[in-house]
C-alpha cells in the first residue's frame, strides 16, 4: 500500500513483523494460547535488572501528536512541500537544529536526550499503546473502560508501590497524580484511552485534579488568568481537622453498613480504596498545598507561561517536591476533536500562534526549574506523544492544509535521573518519513522508565480473568537512555 509520497505506508521490517505476528497468533490460537506470551519471552531477554535511579517521574503527554518536521527533526534542505513554511534555529548542541518557534527549548537541550527515531506500526491515535504497552491497541484504543485495557504506566507504579517495591511512601501522599483533569473530560465527541487503571480497575486510576479559572481566548491551553486554581475535587483545598475527618468517616460507615457488604465486587473494592485515599489526602496538607501555585512568584509563573499547560507543569513540579512519585501533565483536547496538536488542518497557524510557543515556554522553564532546585538528577522527565505526522501536506475542507497521522518516524524528549545530557539518538531519512538509525518502540520507553524507577517490567500481574501478564508486554530497555 502506498501513499502520496510513493512510499510504503508501513516499513518492510514492520510489515514482516505484522506477518510474523499474525502467523504466530494463528498457530498459538489453535493451541488455545496467546501470541503475546511468545513475544514477551523473546523481548524480555534484553531487560536488565531494575536500576532505581529515579526517585520520581514526571510524564508530559502531548496528545494529538506533534509533527517531527515542525518540532525537533526539521529538514531545512527538503523541498518546501515537505519542510513547510517554518524555519529552524541552532540549538545549544552543535549541529542540532529545531523549529524556529522553539528557541527556549533549543537552549535546554544540553540537559536532555532528544530521540528522533521513535517508530511503531499503529498509525492511529495510539495513546493506549504509547502509555500502557497494550499489545491489542487497534481494537480497543478508543474504549477507556474496556476490561482488556492495560494499566497506565503511572498506575503500574502505584500498584507496585502499594506492595512495598518502591520503598516506604509518605502517609497520605498519593503515588499517581494527573493534571489538569481526567483525560478527554472536555473533548467531544471522542474519548481517548491510555491514562486509566485498565484491568487493575478504577482503584488504580490516577488521582485527577480539577481546574477552575477564566479562559480569555476560549481555550485554556491558549491562555488562562492568574486567578486560575487546581484542586483535588471541589472544596478540597483546605485540610480538615482530625476531629472533622473522624466525624465524616463515622457517618460514612453508618451509611454504608458493615464493611464486608461493600467489599465483594471489584468495583466496590476500587471505590473503597479511592475513598480511603481521599480521606488520607484531606489530612495531608503538604499535597493539597502543592497545588497552590499562587504561592509562587509572579515572575516564575510568567516564565512557565500563563497557559493551562504552563501552570500545570509548575503545579507538577510542586507535587514532585511534595513526594508524589508519579505526576502526569496531559496537553489534552479541549472542545472539538482534532483541535490542539492533531493538526489535520490549519497546521501552520495553530502551531505558530499557540502550540509551539506555549510548549516552548513551559518545557524550558520546567527543565531549568528542576535543574536549579536539584530535582533533575533524580527525577525522570518523559515528554511523549503517540506518533508523528506525514512528511507531505494534504488539503482538507476544514481549513488550510495539514499533516495526517504518521507513526513510522517521530521525536520525543527525555531528561533527568541519569538520562545523558546533550544527546541526540537516532536519525530519519531526508524527509523525516522513515527511521534509518536506532528505531525505538513505545514499549522500549515503558521498559526503560520502569527500569529507571526500580521496577522490573517483566514481573507478572493478574489480568482479567486471572491470567498472568508482565507489567509491560514486550519491549526492551534503551541503552542510550541509561547513562
Amino acid at each position: 500500500m502506498t501513499n502520496l509520497l510513493g512510499l510504503k505506508s508501513i516499513p518492510d521490517s514492520l510489515e514482516a513483523w505484522k506477518r510474523r505476528d499474525l502467523l504466530q497468533a494463528g498457530a498459538l490460537g489453535a493451541l488455545g494460547l496467546s501470541a503475546r506470551g511468545a513475544s514477551w519471552a523473546n523481548a524480555t531477554e534484553a531487560v536488565p535488572p531494575a536500576a532505581g535511579r529515579a526517585k520520581r517521574c514526571l510524564l508530559l503527554y502531548i496528545y494529538g501528536a506533534w509533527s517531527q518536521l515542525d518540532t525537533f527533526d526539521p529538514k531545512p534542505d527538503a523541498p518546501e512541500e515537505i519542510r513547510g513554511e517554518f524555519g529552524s534555529v541552532q540549538s545549544c548542541l552543535s549541529g542540532v537544529r529545531v523549529n524556529e518557534y522553539l528557541p527556549q527549548t533549543a537552549q535546554v537541550l544540553d540537559r536532555c536526550t532528544l530521540v528522533r527515531s521513535m517508530s511503531h506500526p499503529w498509525n492511529i491515535h495510539s495513546a493506549s499503546y504509547t502509555l500502557t504497552g497494550n499489545p491489542d491497541t487497534a481494537r480497543i484504543e478508543g474504549r477507556q473502560r474496556h476490561p482488556e485495557q492495560w494499566p497506565y504506566l503511572g498506575s503500574l507504579v502505584d500498584y507496585v508501590g502499594e506492595r512495598g517495591e518502591l520503598g516506604e511512601s509518605a502517609p497520605g501522599v498519593p503515588r499517581n497524580v494527573m493534571l489538569p483533569w481526567r483525560q478527554s473530560l472536555y473533548a467531544n465527541p471522542n474519548k481517548r484511552s491510555g491514562t486509566f487503571g485498565g484491568f487493575l480497575g478504577t482503584a488504580y486510576d490516577p488521582l485527577w485534579t480539577e481546574f477552575d479559572g477564566e479562559m480569555p481566548l476560549g481555550d485554556p491551553f491558549r491562555a488562562i488568568t492568574p486567578e486560575g486554581r487546581f484542586a483535588f475535587g471541589a472544596g478540597s483545598g483546605a485540610p480538615l481537622s482530625t476531629d472533622e475527618l473522624q466525624r465524616r468517616r463515622s457517618l460514612l460507615s453508618r451509611l454504608e453498613g458493615p464493611a464486608d457488604t461493600i467489599s465483594r465486587a471489584k468495583a466496590a473494592q476500587g471505590y473503597a480504596r479511592q475513598r480511603a485515599a481521599a480521606f488520607e489526602l484531606l489530612a495531608t496538607p503538604q499535597v493539597t498545598n502543592a497545588l497552590r501555585i499562587e504561592r509562587e512568584s509572579a515572575a516564575l509563573r510568567d516564565e512557565y507561561g500563563m497557559t493551562l499547560f504552563g501552570q500545570s507543569c509548575l503545579a507538577a513540579r510542586r507535587l514532585l517536591e511534595a513526594d508524589v512519585k508519579f505526576v502526569t501533565v496531559v496537553w489534552d483536547e479541549y472542545g472539538q476533536t482534532d483541535e490542539s496538536w492533531d493538526t489535520h488542518y490549519d497546521h501552520h497557524s495553530r502551531l505558530k500562534e499557540f502550540l509551539l510557543p506555549a510548549f516552548d515556554r513551559a518545557y524550558a522553564a520546567l527543565i531549568r526549574d528542576l535543574d536549579q532546585r536539584g530535582l533533575l538528577d533524580d527525577t525522570l522527565v518523559l515528554c511523549l506523544s503517540e506518533h508523528g505526522r506525514t512528511p507531505k501536506f494534504f488539503a482538507t475542507a476544514a481549513g488550510a492544509p495539514g499533516r495526517d497521522h504518521w507513526s513510522r518516524a517521530y521525536s520525543q524528549l527525555f531528561a533527568g535521573a541519569g538520562v545523558p545530557r546533550g544527546q541526540v539518538v537516532g536519525a530519519t531519512d531526508a524527509v523525516a518519513g522513515d527511521v534509518i538509525d536506532h528505531a525505538i518502540d513505545p514499549k522500549d520507553v515503558l521498559c526503560t522508565a520502569c527500569h529507571l524507577l526500580g521496577v522490573d517490567p517483566r514481573q507478572e500481574i493478574l489480568a482479567s480473568p486471572g491470567r498472568p501478564v508482565p507489567l509491560v508486554a514486550g519491549g526492551r530497555t534503551i541503552p542510550q537512555l541509561l547513562g
